[in-house]
């Protein structure tokens, strides 16, 4: 009697889990027939809901290796990791995995990667924009040519503008605060860097100068923020620091609303001492009647300096990348360990 098929297939067996409707703005067709190439799974079948999973996805979770993972991933609590006895390992196709990524995943010694070096690409895009535009101060001219509509001595107004040599202070050389530092350098600005874990070494390195935070917001015309959120950054950027800013600077944060004591800079910004560019705030949407919608030197973005449309598909590349790093038997190139997370987001 012949012997069934020997079971050959190597690949290890992989489970999307996400939020609702995340998979298919992250995942082209390519991406799905890649995915199945490399990895035991249905590229269709999408877990939101791993604490009372149904039939489908219970059967899936048990025999998978690898998670693959993005925004709106449900926990990976100790029960959830019961039912995933096979799980060795989980791929992030986003930034941070604090939302999901718990104390047992480090215990039980499950490997973790994030695309957070891919999501902070566009982040630092938009950032340097802002510095760019602030400096010429690309706002307040087109709003002030809507009003006057006719020929005006624009020569004699921008007199402070420009970018020629202006001071830049960047607070956190975070993966985007070290990405706008490259972005930077073909520019004619002096740069600035507030980070307590960077040595001024490193930091002269990098081609800029270490300081320390007052001095940073004393001297600099745009204060960009890429700290991470965290206990000790609540606030950082506080009443004390925004009254040491020069009138007329401006203020840049594409990190976490909470770093900046909103209350304390609203008055600088109503007054016009001080412009911004905010793409979060705290809290992440302001209430109806905010300011900030109408504040003719602010510029409110929601929170879309980080991958959106088709950027998504560059965190899918750098998952998928892992995934067959994984199968191959190599390391993840951008592994997160428990300790990193004590001072990133």
């Amino acid at each position: 009697m012949d012997r069934p098929p020997e079971n050959t297939d190597n690949r290890p067996t992989l489970l999307l889990s996400m939020g609702q409707g995340i998979a298919d703005r992250l995942l082209t067709d390519a991406h799905r027939a890649r995915l199945a190439a490399l990895t035991r799974t249905d590229p269709h079948l999408v877990a939101h809901d791993l604490s009372s999973p149904g039939p489908r996805v219970a059967a899936a979770l048990a025999e998978a290796e690898l998670l693959l993972t993005c925004w709106g991933a449900p926990p990976l609590t100790a029960a959830v990791l019961d039912r995933a006895p096979r799980l060795r390992a989980v791929v992030h196709a986003a930034g941070s995995v604090k939302h999901h990524i718990t104390d047992a995943c480090w215990e039980r010694g499950i490997a973790v990667t994030s695309a957070a070096a891919a999501n902070a690409l566009p982040v630092a895009e938009y950032t340097l924009a802002a510095i760019l535009f602030a400096g010429k101060r690309v706002l307040h001219s087109a709003q002030r040519y809507g009003q006057v509509r006719a020929d005006h001595a624009w020569t004699a107004e921008s007199e402070a503008w420009g970018n020629y040599r202006r001071t830049v202070g960047l607070i956190g050389a975070s993966r985007i605060g070290r990405r706008v530092i490259e972005l930077l350098r073909p520019f004619d600005f002096e740069v600035l860097l507030y980070d307590p874990y960077v040595e001024a070494a490193e930091a002269r390195a990098m081609g800029v100068e270490p300081v320390g935070l007052d001095a940073l917001c004393a001297r600099s015309s745009i204060v960009s923020v890429h700290a991470p959120q965290l206990p000790s950054t609540d606030r950082m950027i506080g009443a004390p620091q925004l009254a040491l800013m020069p009138d007329g600077a401006t203020l840049v944060n594409t990190s976490r609303g909470s770093l900046i004591d909103e209350e304390a800079l609203l008055p600088h910004l109503v007054r016009g001492r001080l412009h911004a560019v905010l793409d979060v705030t705290d809290p992440e949407l302001p209430a109806p009647d905010s300011p900030l919608y109408e504040l003719p030197n602010v510029l409110l973005t929601p929170h879309v300096a980080g991958s959106l449309g088709n950027e998504l598909h560059r965190m899918a590349d750098q998952a998928l990348e892992e995934v067959e790093r994984y199968g191959r038997g190599e390391p993840f190139a951008e592994r997160v360990r428990p300790a990193d997370l004590t001072r990133s987001a």
